[in-house]
């Protein structure tokens, strides 16, 4: 069975939901140590999962974005996505799919599919049901130095995870950390 993987960018108080600056996805292609980690993730995956809101604004911002240093629109417009949503039919960026079924009952059926890993990123709904379901194999935090407050956060209220094993840790020089930890 493949690994389904939550990426997220977090803030030391746990926020996911992106309310302020302090996420610049062009200000990463500066740090080479972070940009390293991120190609070498890419490289493990064949699928990149979203809800339909996170979908389309990635589809609006790196599927024409030209001059793109960091090589992110490169994998995006050439990794197999997945959109789950139950209005959109046409997804409008190349090799997309609609998930327009249950998202619990469409993604174990992905999951089940020969590949690698599949990541999912942004989409709070989504992995909120994700992880609810069980179906959470890796989360995958990059965690940047600074509170915002306020904001929704990765797991939702009430959800317990008793164990988990940190499978890798890294700091990068402009302050953000990494963290893998594996669903027990």
């Amino acid at each position: 069975m493949r690994t389904l993987a939550i990426t997220q960018n977090i803030t030391l108080d746990g926020s996911i939901e992106m309310l302020g600056d302090w996420f610049d996805p062009q200000g990463q292609g500066e740090n080479a140590d972070l940009m390293e980690e991120l190609h070498s993730q890419d490289q493990r995956s064949d699928a990149f999962l979203a809800g339909r809101r996170t979908f389309e604004d990635l589809r609006d911002y790196w599927a024409t974005l030209e001059g793109d240093g960091t090589g992110i629109t490169d994998y995006l417009n050439q990794v197999q996505k997945y959109a789950v949503s139950s209005t959109t039919t046409d997804p409008r960026w190349q090799n997309s799919t609609v998930l327009a079924g249950d998202p619990v009952a469409e993604v174990t059926a992905l999951k089940e599919q020969p590949g690698t890993d599949i990541v999912v990123t942004g989409s709070i709904t989504l992995c909120h049901a994700l992880i609810q379901a069980g179906l959470v194999d890796e989360y995958r935090l990059f965690t940047y130095p600074v509170v915002q407050g306020r904001g929704r956060r990765l797991f939702p209220e009430g959800v317990e995870i008793p164990r988990m094993e940190l499978r890798d840790a890294k700091a990068f020089r402009n302050g953000i950390t990494y963290a893998c930890f594996a669903a027990q």
